[in-house]
This record gives C-alpha cells, structure tokens and sequence, in this order.
C-alpha cells in the first residue's frame, strides 16, 4: 500500500508537471499590471524661520533621527577649492560649549550615531536619549568653534591625502572627469589640489558655517519612535529660534559636451591596468518626465548585474575586466552618464573600441523585450526592497520638495517604469547617448599611449596631471653640487656636524639604536605602537602592535630575513627574503639609508632642483630592485622633505609617500618627529615618542626563525 501511494503520488505529481510544462518557454512570461504602491503620506510643515519639517513617523523601535540638509546651492570656491570639505570635516571638532573630546564622551556614552558634513547634521539615537542627543546636535549647528589646532591638523591630513591623489587611479580618472565635463567654471569642476589647500585659512572655515548653516530654506527630516506633537514641540523650541541669512541660489551650466570624441591620459607611472572612463555631459534634472526611461536604459546598458551588455560584452565575451559598468548621475546642479572599468595594458585601446561599439549599438538597435523587461523587474524589485525602511518615505518626501517634483512621483513610480517599451529605450538613447561626443579618459601607463590616438577626434591626446588640469612638465634646474654632496649635507644636517669627517665619525660610534613612535590611521581612531631596531653594521627590525597584539614584524640580521605579518585566522603569514631581496636589503640597511647609500655611488642619481611651494629642493632617485625611491631635500636646511616610493609588484605597482617634519634633536641626532604616509589611498602618521642610542637590545631581535 505505501508503495501505492508513492506511485500513485509520482504520478500526480508528474501530471501536474507536464501539465504546467505546456507554457511556450520560448518567449518571456508576459509581465502583470504593476502593483500600485501605498506609501504613507508624511506629516511636513514650515517653521517661521524658514525651515521645513518633514516627520515620518515609526515606534516599531525605540529609536529616532534627525536629519538637517541646508538649503543652500553649491559655491564655487576659486583658488580655495576644498573649502566646503575642510569645514565640514571640522565641525565635530568642538563647539564653544565642549571640546571635542568632551563632545565624543557624551555621544559615546549615550549610543548615539552622530555626524556632520558641509551640507548638514544626521543625528540617531535611542529615544529615551533624544533630548540630550539634541543638545548636542543643536549645538554644533549654532556653535561650532573649529579650534585652531583642530583646523591645523585636518589640513594636514588633506596634505597627505593629496599625495596619494597622485597614486590612485580611481582618484585621478574622478578628477579628470569632473574637469572634462563641468570645468573649473562649476562647483562640481572644482579640485582640491595642494596650492588651494595653502590658501584656505580658518577664517574661512569660519565665514563658510555662519553663510551655509542657515535656518531658511533647509529641511529638518525626522523618522522614528516620535508622534506628532512632540515633533511639532522639539521642532519648534530646538530648531524654531535658530536664525541666519538667506541660502545661496545659483545657476550653473550643465556641462560641457565635447565636439569630437576626446581623448584624456593621465599618466600612471608602472601601472599594469588601465582605468578606463567615457562620460558626458546630460540636460536632466530629478524628477524629469525622462528620467526613469533613462534610468532604464542605463540598467540594461551597465547599470548592475552580470546580464547588462558591458558585463557580457567585456567581462563574459571578451575576458578583458573583471567588471565594467555604467552610472547615470542626475542632479539638479548637473548630470551626467558614465561608463567605466579596469583593463590589462594589452587590452586597454580594444576595451575602448567595445565600449564605443555598446555606445553606438544601443543607439542604432531595438533592445530586446526579454532584456527590457528582466531589467525592469530588477528595478521594481530594488524600488519595493527600499520601501521597507521608514527613513524611505521620509527622504521621498525631501527629495519632491527639493526637486519640485510631482505629489504622485513615488506612488506612480512602478506604473511609470512598467510602461517603459522598446521604442521609448531607443529614443533615450537617440536624445541623451552622443557616441561621437565621448570623454574618454585613461589613467594608466605612458606605453599604451600612442594606441589611443585612434580614438581622439583630431589625433591629439589631453594631457592631465592628476587632479584634472593640462599637465605641465616640470623642469628641473641644473644642481649646483654632486649628488654625493646632497647626500653628505643632510647626514652633516642630521648629526648636527659641519664636516663629514665628523658626521662619519659620529654615526660609527652607533652600535644600537631603539625607536619607539606611535601610529594613527587618519580614518580610525585608533594607536599602533611602532618599535625599529638597529644594530651595526646592518641589523634591522621592526614591529607593530596594537593593545600588545603584535600585527606584523620584520627581521634582518645582514645576511637573512623575515617578513610576518597577521591574517585573518590569527596566525602569522611568513615571508622570507630572497637572496636578491638580502642583497638590496644591505644598501640602506643603516640609522640613515643615504650613509649606507653613499658606499652605492652606481645605484642613486642626482635629478636636479625642484622649486616646490617657493623652496628650492633637490631631487634624488635611485633603484634598489623592484624599488624606485624619489626623494626631496630642500636646498637650505639639507634636511629631508619628503620621498615617493614606487614598487612593481605582480598585482601592480605600489605607491608609498611619505612627508617629513618637525626634525627633532633625539641624543644629538635629527630625526623627523612626524612622518605623514600614504600607502596608496590608506593615509596614517608616525610620531617619535623616544629614541634610544646605544642601549642593550636583546640579540634575539634580529633572530631570523
């Protein structure tokens, strides 16, 4: 009987299969009526001050945020560019009624999330907390102080940040884009570079809060475990008595659209891929009646997803990335269409011509209705995910008052994109996509250069440095000494001598050196204590820890050395160097790697005279394997700048930067207190607490296992 029943059930079962089976496959199922969307309307009212209030509220959980957006329109900021960031990286920085360590405390101490940019203030925090958590998002709107030490040390790191600019290609291909397209005639072609840095003074971080944070025309967007009322009273007695100027309003061009495909390269010394860019310039505001159109063809073109046609095109056919893809960007100051992605040297001018063959196909084709609708149900579906956070409804609100647009927007948002056709792709794509009027910019090496003329309207490549101006070569000055002399100045300058016969005797007399330095990420808030040893002739070691976790640690002894380094299972990653790698490794082993050096005369060069920043600096390379270092010394004091380190690995190269300053006498000896480094886009800065010359340092130091 049960096997009866198995049969008889594999026989239903089937019956209902077959049955089903007969739906044609080869077409795709026709899609149903879109699903109408009921979102709650928010509660939205005005304070005489000016300021709108939009409520959403939730007390599903005990929680609630405030979000503040200024009103007003972005500034240009001429030959202080970066203005706006610096300020609003700074105004958690203290207030007139707290320091910032104070500020911290309280937040901390309460679980609330708090942040501020140059455009606003978000504030999250546990309902029974809400009122002390306004008290200190209050009072960063009114009372931000930005304390002069605090602005000091922002701008540094910003300093160290522009270096790595000059190193990150993903950096440098948004520079140069942003350039291309808007110019420096428009807030969003505005680039921070290291000379606008220089210019911007505290002063104007403080001009710059008492224009931007200004009650009129901003929005006050609450979401959370708050009714009416109470939103009405804290509106009302937190933010109803706050008062300023009027919001800046400004037009802008739209972008500039290239008459003619124009090629861009921004040279990426030792780079194995290209980052490869095509963008243009779109007349599209939110909330245009073409938008979700657009929106759609950009989905399908590269938008997301390995089904679009950049992915299959270039990553499942051609083998040539890993990913590619486009974005459209629609802002009411400036919108624009960009495809982007990485590419191999070899491949780099045929991953171009199959981005332009996508640009002129989707242009002259129908697209298919399988494509058309499969990209649609993803959108619908990212639509509907969004609606199950109440923050949502808020910012739908924020976003129509804003943008002015219509009262139905979002509740029509599906209806709308469900009637997107065929024929409406194909004329976005003939009003918005200009194949011939392409930005394509390219960050890479100088070898695929000439292989990109083919590609520029008139034969001639744009060269850009890398914050988006036209390159301009710098040209170093004849030096006036040997690049032996540069070297014996600085270590002259380092041992406080004025012979080198002395400075020679004075660093023999160096059996053991210890260094201890604390290092600070510059986007956590975190201490790594740093230890170096040095034992002559030319044992070396270092070691990183954190709360006494050792992190990584090296070891050479002279003829032998190791690399360890934590993973992520909490053991080590052990490295040995190789004979190559020992034998380099001698050259600078030393307190200081020129005097080592000096002994190497074949392998450093004297470039010449650089004038940096008004400072005559001079200019030494030199090789050591896979390891080209660039270093500056300025001219009048001996003493070291600053050096750019460029290492080619198998994955690509590697950049280190590193500044120097506040040289420090540590038992007659100068070493720079503080060394800024970027490595590659991750920032951070060493601070000598503690040097110690001569000491005992236990042999097993250098022991390599």
């Amino acid at each position: 009987m049960k096997m009866k029943n198995i049969i008889l059930g594999t026989a239903i079962a089937l019956t209902s299969v077959f049955a089903f089976g007969q739906v044609d496959r080869s077409k795709a199922p026709v899609p149903g009526p879109a699903p109408e969307i009921n979102i709650p309307e928010p509660i939205v009212f005005d304070l005489d001050n000016g300021m709108k209030v939009i409520l959403s509220p939730n007390d599903k959980i005990p929680k609630v945020s405030f979000n503040l957006v200024m009103g007003s329109d972005p500034k240009l900021e001429g030959n202080k560019a970066g203005l706006s960031d610096i300020a609003g990286d700074l105004l958690m920085s203290g207030t007139s009624n707290r320091t910032k360590d104070e500020f911290d405390n309280e937040t901390d101490f309460i679980g609330a999330y708090l942040s501020a940019n140059s455009s606003g203030i978000y504030l999250s925090v546990l309902t029974k907390h809400m009122e002390k958590g306004l008290d200190l998002m209050t009072d960063v709107m009114k009372n931000a102080s930005f304390p002069e030490s605090e602005f000091e040390r922002i701008k540094k790191q910003y300093e160290s940040g522009l270096y790595s600019v000059k190193t990150d290609p993903s950096s440098m291909v948004s520079n140069a884009m942003a350039k291309a397209i808007f110019t420096s005639n428009h807030p969003y072609g505005e680039i921070m570079t290291e000379e606008t840095l220089k210019n911007i003074k505290r002063d104007d971080v403080v001009e710059f809060y008492k224009k931007q944070y200004t009650p009129a025309g901003s929005y006050l967007v609450i979401v959370g475990d708050i009714d009416e009322a109470e939103a009405r009273k804290i509106a009302s007695e937190r933010f109803g008595e706050w008062e300023g100027g009027v919001p800046f309003e400004k037009e802008y061009s739209k972008g500039v659209l290239p008459q003619g495909n124009r090629v861009i390269f921004v040279e990426k010394p030792g780079a194995v891929q290209s980052v490869i860019s095509i963008s243009f310039p779109i007349d599209m505001v939110p909330g245009d009646e073409d938008q979700i159109k657009l929106s759609t063809l950009n989905k399908l073109f590269g938008g997301g997803g390995f089904g679009t046609r950049l992915m299959q095109n270039l990553r499942e056919d051609k083998a040539y990335t890993y990913g590619a893809y486009s974005n459209l960007d629609v802002d009411r100051k400036g919108s624009y269409i960009n495809a982007q992605g990485s590419f191999r040297n070899e491949v780099s001018d045929s991953a171009i011509t199959q981005f332009l063959y996508e640009f002129d196909r989707i242009t002259e084709e129908m697209v298919t209705e399988e494509e058309l609708e499969l990209n649609k149900a993803s959108m619908a579906g990212s639509f509907a995910r969004t609606l199950e956070s109440p923050r949502t409804i808020a910012n739908f609100a924020l976003s129509t008052y804003r943008n002015d647009l219509p009262a139905d927007y979002y509740q029509t948002y599906l209806q709308k994109l469900s009637n997107v056709s065929q024929e409406d792709i194909m004329k976005m794509a003939t009003d918005y996509v200009k194949p011939n009027n392409l930005n394509i910019i390219v960050v890479g090496n100088e070898e695929i250069l000439e292989n990109l003329k083919q590609f520029d309207a008139d034969g001639n490549i744009e060269i850009f440095d890398a914050f988006g101006d036209p390159k301009i070569e710098n040209t170093l000055q004849p030096a006036d000494i040997s690049k032996q002399e540069v070297f014996e100045n600085y270590l002259m300058a380092v041992t406080q001598t004025s012979k080198m016969k002395k400075a020679n005797k004075k660093i023999s007399k160096v059996k053991t050196m210890k260094r201890d330095a604390v290092v600070v990420p510059n986007q956590a808030p975190m201490e790594l204590k740093m230890t170096t040893y040095f034992k002559a002739p030319n044992m070396t070691a270092s070691k990183m820890e954190f709360n006494g976790m050792v992190l990584q640690e090296e070891k050479f002894n002279g003829s032998a050395g190791v690399t360890k380094m934590m993973n992520q299972q909490g053991g080590f990653d052990t490295v040995e160097l190789t004979k190559e790698e020992v034998t380099n490794k001698n050259k600078t082993a030393s307190i200081f790697p020129e005097y080592s050096l000096l002994d190497n005369e074949e392998d450093f060069e004297l470039l010449g005279i650089e004038v940096k920043d008004g400072v005559e600096m001079y200019v030494i390379r030199y090789t050591i394997g896979k390891t080209t270092t660039t270093t500056h010394y300025n001219k009048e004091t001996s003493l070291k700048a600053y050096s750019e380190t460029l290492e080619v690995t198998e994955e690509g190269p590697q950049s280190i930067v590193s500044v120097y300053s506040q040289f420090t006498d540590y038992k007659g000896f100068l070493f720079p207190k503080k060394t800024s480094q970027m490595v590659e886009s991750v920032g951070m800065t060493a601070t000598i607490k503690d040097v110690e010359i001569n000491g005992k340092i236990d042999a097993k130091k250098f022991e390599v296992d």
